[in-house]
């Protein structure tokens, strides 16, 4: 279908600002830009409580906000992984989102900030998902977790990180925690080549993400370690020879998203290798349209979906 109209004026409106090609910025310019997507957002909700909890990570503290809605006794939790490139990001940049999952599943939401490259590139990131839900694991209890209903949520780089996690902890941690449900929004899988038909597409200007972003995110993200990720599966997913034995997976990709058919086709890998895997295309929308929830109304519908999904998964299934 066209663009949706909403998405067209989201468009339009980042073009009025008169900005330069997003990967000719500074490393501290293009996060400043990123950040500023939160005004975009969908409102700010109240939650019973919000907390920071920091851990000893591999190189310093791993911090963790602890998202609490409404509910008595111990609760199930989802992690949430922003997105931003792998190279830019916040607890505060998706914290409205975080507060519209916690209030519509009832789960905890857990926002995972993870390092960020190139000052920590692949596989610190990566390494620091899986430190944080194997901790929760242990010691979730102990501020008011149900550890055995746990569930990741993660959006376009967050994604990927979200995703490798869930296979860290098939693989060396023989599947503790159970994740009940990985939720990958307009997930990144392929950081090999950019040379799908929504690449070609849709990769140059006019919808928010461009491949020629994609590659600049990959250099701070593979910064000197380029040379051999080519099957890296922690580093890109959709390479992974061995996709059994992962939780049951919701893909949401966007119709005019460069990323949507590497998304698509995870999905269906997932599906062949015996995960219980759905993949829901959103006609019109744009990468992350869901980051946009102020000013698209289908990027608020899509996360009432998703903590209706969470609700469903952690307290009925």
């Amino acid at each position: 279908m066209p663009l949706h109209p909403q998405a067209q004026a989201v468009i339009e409106g980042w073009e009025a600002m008169g900005m330069p090609p997003f990967e000719t910025l500074s490393l501290e310019e293009g996060r400043q830009v990123i950040e500023s997507v939160r005004n975009f957002m969908v409102p700010v909700e109240e939650v019973v409580s919000i907390e920071d909890l920091p851990f000893p990570g591999p190189e310093g503290e791993i911090g963790l906000r602890i998202y609490r809605p409404e509910g008595e006794g111990l609760l199930p939790a989802v992690f949430y992984f922003h997105g931003g490139g792998f190279s830019s990001g916040s607890l505060d940049l998706v914290d409205p989102i975080c507060r519209v999952l916690a209030n519509r599943s009832g789960c905890m939401v857990i926002s995972i900030d993870y390092r960020l490259a190139p000052e920590h590139p692949y596989p610190a990131a990566v390494t620091d998902a899986y430190i944080a839900i194997s901790w929760v694991g242990a010691y979730g209890e102990g501020f008011g977790v149900d550890t055995s209903r746990l569930a990741v949520v993660g959006d376009s780089a967050g994604a990927t990180i979200a995703t490798a996690a869930c296979m860290l902890i098939r693989d060396k941690s023989l599947g503790e925690p159970e994740i009940k449900l990985q939720y990958l929004l307009c997930p990144v899988t392929d950081l090999v080549k950019f040379e799908t038909p929504s690449h070609q597409e849709f990769g140059e200007g006019g919808h928010v993400l461009t491949t020629a972003m994609m590659r600049h995110w990959k250099g701070y993200y593979l910064k000197g370690r380029e040379e051999g990720m080519h099957y890296e599966p922690y580093c890109s997913p959709i390479r992974e020879q061995n996709l059994g034995n992962l939780p049951p997976t919701i893909i949401v990709t966007a119709e005019y998203d460069p990323l949507r058919d590497e998304g698509e086709a995870y999905g269906q890998l997932l599906l062949m290798n015996g995960v219980m895997a759905e993949v829901r295309r959103e006609e019109g929308m744009i990468h992350n349209f869901f980051w946009f929830g102020g000013a698209i109304d289908r990027g608020r519908e899509v996360l009432e979906e998703v903590g209706a999904d969470l609700r469903k998964t952690l307290f009925i299934g």
